[in-house]
């Protein structure tokens, strides 16, 4: 199973186990990390995405932060005696893929939501039945 996931802009395909290099994000090492932005899930041939894959997140533990490879920005003008060397060293942090599952919180509210319908549903069978025996004993005194 395969998920495509989107954080710090970029949009990744992951799976179990993977070690992912994202945007730095604000975690220590050893700490467990959830992608809640899940695009895509696919199985296979399978494949679910939009409304479907709501309810699915990703997670992970966060292996190392660090800094990239050094870029090297050189500017020059040609016959300006113009030169210009910049370095940079994005951040960023190493996640490993633990994961790919619903998550309990979309579990639990379609649950409730399951709930609370039923509950409903109940309330208004009582309701009916209590207005029956109403009119039931209404009649029987007359």
């Amino acid at each position: 199973m395969y998920a495509v996931i989107q954080t710090g802009g970029k949009q990744y395909r992951v799976q179990e186990g993977d070690i992912l290099r994202v945007e730095k994000l604000d975690a220590e090492v050893g700490k467990k990390v959830n992608f809640d932005q899940v695009l895509m899930i696919g199985d296979g041939g399978d494949v679910k995405a939009g409304k479907d894959v709501e309810k699915f997140k990703v997670s992970g533990v966060v292996t190392e932060q660090g800094k990239g490879k050094k870029v090297v920005i050189f500017k020059r003008r040609r016959r300006k005696n113009f030169r210009r060397t910049k370095g940079h060293r994005q951040l960023f942090t190493a996640v490993r893929i633990d994961q790919i599952g619903e998550s309990r919180a979309a579990t639990t509210k379609a649950e409730a939501a399951t709930k609370v319908e039923t509950a409903t549903k109940t309330e208004a069978a009582t309701k009916a039945k209590t207005a029956t025996r109403a009119k039931a004993a209404t009649k029987d005194k007359e």
